[in-house]
């Protein structure tokens, strides 16, 4: 019985080392939609199969929300191990100190050597380290109509903002048809920015001593152009209201034959026009050889709380490897961050095109917008889409608009340099 019971000791006491010694991972998603859930469920799931002992414990927070739960969580001490890191947030936790830098990480991974130049400059933006993984982009392109642009003469995609012009120029007197699907609505201040930025050369926002370039001569030549594109009758009338839906369908329905969008579009469009009718090139470039296109994306970070670091890397090596990666950006519709991923076979295609030459290309450079600014919010959905609107209409000069722009803006940057 003494030997039976010892037995039984040993035992209880093996099982409970078992359980001790196993993992729980937290992981808390913020873009969450109920594909995008299940695309990462069974990601994750294959990673659980091949670690046994770690277990994963997915938190989906609704997007809208999102900021202020995570806050609340890691402010309670409820911090995660992995987190969704959207790259507007990215600044707030690494300046806090609070991420760990996957810079050691990274280098000895068997897939870093493919990961694209961008994706890792992208991951670190913020004090030059390595704080996320990005797990694909949301970079703006242009849509074209093939059909139109051959009905319009135009015999190839216009590489430059003034061939671009003249291409929008060209379709527009078709019958019934225009050029380009203006965003003069809500969610338009990613066109503006990009057309003043490409016709200045530069992407910067502010300059050393703090004042906003929106109104330096360059950058009001492409408030201009966005504005001749409309009054000369080569986007739509009532484009002066449009947002994404308006200006997804005007593509789709063959209104207009160019479309600036990131690639979350191309599910719709793909819907609902045959593949051969439409391609996406890179943005026109501007008199510097340069173009702008603004970018977004988001990553996998790790939080320096965490009591699990090796087993949370590899949980976000897992989720960025190449066939992980491939997965999830053709379901949830953003650019891959391996090199390579061009010539798969869902990629390789005239709709995916411009989108690569961009991310590979050097007279390409992505823009992130200055959300750090307290007020950028208000500004891009109340200040600057109600002053360009006037601007369009013709009640306000480029100047005008981007004088106002640039008072704002400085003012804001001014409050956040304070407080750096």
């Amino acid at each position: 019985m003494r030997i039976a019971g010892l037995a039984i000791t040993a035992l209880a006491g093996l099982l409970s080392t078992a359980c001790y010694a196993d993992t729980t991972l937290k992981l808390v998603e913020v873009i969450t939609s109920p594909e995008r859930t299940e695309v990462l469920k069974g990601i994750v799931s294959e990673y659980e199969a091949a670690n046994p002992g770690v277990t994963v414990e997915i938190t989906s927070l609704p997007w809208g929300e999102a900021f202020e739960k995570l806050a609340t969580m890691v402010s309670g001490g409820d911090v995660p191990d992995v987190v969704e890191m959207p790259d507007t947030w990215l600044a707030l936790y690494a300046g806090g100190d609070q991420l760990v830098d996957l810079d050691s990480h990274i280098a000895g991974w068997e897939h870093s050597g493919t990961l694209t130049d961008k994706t890792l400059a992208m991951g670190r933006q913020s004090g030059g380290k390595a704080y996320m993984i990005p797990y694909g982009f949301y970079l703006r392109a242009m849509f074209y109509n093939k059909k139109l642009l051959a009905e319009a003469g135009v015999a190839e995609p216009p590489k430059t903002m003034d061939e671009f012009m003249a291409a929008s120029e060209a379709v527009s007197k078709l019958p019934g048809k225009y050029g380009y699907c203006l965003r003069g609505g809500p969610g338009g201040a990613n066109g503006w920015v990009m057309m003043a930025a490409t016709m200045n050369g530069s992407n910067e926002f502010f300059t050393e001593d703090g004042k906003s370039r929106i109104n330096e001569p360059g950058s009001v030549a492409g408030i201009q152009f966005l504005m001749d594109m409309y009054q000369k009758g080569y986007a739509p009338k009532d484009s002066v209201n449009w947002g994404f839906n308006e200006i997804v369908a005007g593509f789709y329905s063959g209104t207009c034959a160019f479309l600036d969008q990131d690639p979350d579009a191309l599910i719709a469009i793909a819907e609902r026009m045959p593949a051969e009718d439409f391609a996406v090139m890179p943005m026109p470039v501007g008199p510097a050889g340069k173009a702008f296109p603004t970018i977004g994306f988001a990553g996998w970070s790790i939080f320096k709380t965490t009591q699990h670091e090796d087993d949370a890397w590899n949980l976000v090596a897992a989720l960025s490897s190449p066939e992980a990666n491939a997965t999830w950006s053709k379901r949830v519709g953003v650019i891959p961050i391996h090199k390579g991923a061009d010539q798969d076979p869902y990629f390789k295609t005239d709709q995916f095109k411009g989108w690569f030459e961009e991310l590979n290309g050097d007279a390409w450079v992505p823009t992130i917008m200055p959300t750090y600014l307290e007020q950028w919010g208000y500004f891009t959905s109340n200040v600057l889409k109600d002053s360009a609107q006037e601007a369009l209409l013709g009640t306000k000069t480029a100047q005008e608009v981007a004088d106002e722009w640039a008072v704002f803006l400085t003012d804001e940057y001014s409050k956040w340099k304070a407080n750096q």
